[in-house]
């Protein structure tokens, strides 16, 4: 095994724990989990989503890593360049399709796909490269912001429409739209 073939089985596993991921809050719903998995459809919650199991799945990937006794450079870097610029790389592939055709799950899961691919690509170039210094006490802090952040969003979700839920008709956790 070598970080090359680590691009492809992270790919893989990490779009498949993406499914499990999707389901966690619905399964086990409580305020803790609401900050990490999606409480609703929004395209928002699923950016969360993929925040979360790109983060998750760096846990298989250290212990590869290191079974593999494989050479690499800034691990928590890596992990969280790969989980924070999923969301944009998502987005930039999705938004247009979405606003022009509307959802289409298998396009969607095409893009999901994708983009995992892309920043597990990065993610490689990342561990390939000289060591960063406090690279691990940085990412720890960036990771810990980034989910008080999504915490906020989950439970004061703005009023628009990447934060608004269709099938429920809801923006965040609670936040109802209520018809006249």
């Amino acid at each position: 095994m070598n970080l090359k073939k680590m691009i492809i089985l992270n790919t893989i596993l990490t779009f498949a724990l993406c499914f499990l991921t999707h389901f966690v809050y619905t399964l086990l719903p409580n305020p803790v989990f609401a900050i990490f998995f999606p409480v609703n459809e929004s395209i928002w919650e699923h950016m969360k989503m993929l925040y979360t199991t790109i983060l998750l799945y760096g846990i298989i990937e250290y212990l590869i890593i290191k079974k593999y006794n494989l050479y690499h450079n800034n691990f928590m870097f890596s992990l969280l360049m790969k989980s924070i610029i999923s969301i944009p790389i998502y987005l930039l592939m999705f938004l247009p399709i979405y606003l022009n055709f509307g959802e289409n799950m298998i396009i969607t899961f095409i893009i999901l796909f994708i983009t995992i691919l892309i920043v597990n690509y990065i993610g490689y170039k990342i561990l390939s490269l000289h060591p960063i210094s406090y690279q691990k006490e940085i990412s720890i802090a960036f990771i810990i912001i980034v989910y008080i952040l999504m915490g906020l969003l989950t439970f004061k979700a703005p009023h628009r429409e990447i934060f608004f839920d269709t099938e429920d008709e809801k923006y965040g956790i609670n936040d109802y739209l209520i018809k006249k």
